[in-house]
């Protein structure tokens, strides 16, 4: 059976032509060269086909639900372990943000860049978008001291409308972009809870959790994150839905449990907690959504959520009012947690609580069928 030719390049380039005799006579280098570059045609097709037919379906749950922002693909085709994510801004100028994740093997780097043009090359094609709205980049996995920094300076941000909250996005200078699409519904579950609430996010990253539950109308709501970026990053998402947001100093807890409004903590979070119970602060709803390891030098100790998520989680609950609520969300790959195991061994040390799973019911329908964090309602016994 005849090999079939490679198609045109984007600049427009002839085709190669098999004859019978070519792939015998040619170097092996070039041989090889003109597989991979076949081998990427045949994937840059198979991609955009992919895409076409879920945003076709994706875009219109969007428009209909108000999530503008969702999951387009995750490592579908095994050959092609992208991910990516579709933002419609509030300009509908539409941009994908994803990353290529580490391969199993090793791969020539010049090689790689190239597969990844065209990856993206075929993406833009396919959703009708131009090449400068493109921002893929590589993933790796966590080791060690290893953690995800910036990866430029570009500054690439747009504004994202989800269920009428607006929130800033950086496109292009770190792996993940400052909202989670994969976080929608327990934004949603938390807003419709929230009235009257006085809520405490940890690990609050962008706030954008602190931030639905404003839009709910909670009392009060305090974001802890030891990042200045991150905890800016947040104020200008309260600014954004018409939110007055203020800095706290992280040593006053009890000016943080008399005040009402939205506070902006800078610190450590172990540290945070410590002090926080001892200054017999208490709040009616928390939110631990904890990284699965963390050595920064910023923080007083090294965070391992598969060691640590049982004393987190204690720490937490000492914080919780009668009758609260604590929402724990896992996104680590290589922990699994269970409702029963963790009620019977929190509840040796608080009696009568109650542990929920609430993965399925916080997953939505642009990640049906994928791996997505593991996400727990735990409610104190008293009250």
């Amino acid at each position: 059976m005849p090999r079939p030719p490679l198609p045109s390049s984007r600049a427009g380039g002839k085709p190669y032509v098999w004859t019978n005799s070519m792939s015998d006579s040619m170097p092996s280098s070039l041989s090889d060269s003109i597989k991979i570059e076949q081998k990427t045609t045949l994937q840059a097709q198979m991609l955009a086909n992919r895409l076409g037919k879920k945003f076709k379906h994706l875009s219109k749950w969007a428009r209909r639900t108000g999530a503008g922002a969702f999951r387009l693909y995750d490592r579908d085709i095994p050959e092609i372990p992208l991910v990516l994510d579709y933002y419609g801004d509030e300009n509908a100028q539409g941009a994908v943000a994803g990353a290529l994740y580490q391969r199993p093997y090793e791969k020539d780097p010049n090689e790689e860049d190239e597969w990844l043009a065209a990856m993206s090359d075929a993406a833009a094609d396919a959703l009708g978008i131009s090449d400068e709205n493109m921002f893929i980049k590589q993933r790796r996995r966590q080791r060690g001291k290893d953690q995800y920094e910036k990866q430029s300076n570009t500054g690439v941000t747009r504004i994202i409308n989800e269920c009428g909250l607006r929130f800033k996005v950086n496109l292009s200078d770190y792996l993940d972009t400052g909202l989670f699409p994969d976080r929608r519904l327990l934004r949603s579950l938390l807003r419709q809870d929230a009235a009257g609430k006085r809520v405490l996010n940890l690990f609050s990253y962008t706030g954008s959790f602190s931030v639905a539950a404003a839009a709910g109308g909670a009392s009060a709501t305090c974001s802890v994150d030891m990042s200045n970026t991150y905890t800016d990053w947040a104020a200008d998402n309260f600014n954004l839905n018409k939110y007055q947001a203020r800095r706290a100093d992280s040593r006053n807890y009890r000016a943080m449990l008399r005040h009402n409004g939205h506070l902006l903590v800078r610190s450590d979070v172990l540290a945070f907690l410590k002090e926080a119970r001892r200054a017999r602060c208490a709040w009616d709803t928390i939110i631990l959504d904890p990284p699965a390891f963390s050595n920064s030098k910023k923080m007083s100790g090294t965070l391992d959520l598969r060691r640590d998520h049982l004393e987190l989680l204690a720490q937490c609950l000492a914080l919780l009012a009668p009758g609260g609520k604590l929402w724990f969300s896992v996104s680590a790959r290589r922990f699994n947690a269970d409702a029963d195991a963790l009620e019977a061994e929190l509840g040796q040390q608080f009696p009568g609580l109650a542990v929920a799973d609430y993965t399925r019911r916080t997953t939505d329908e642009d990640f049906r069928g994928r791996r997505v964090p593991q996400t727990f309602l735990i409610k104190s016994g008293d009250g």
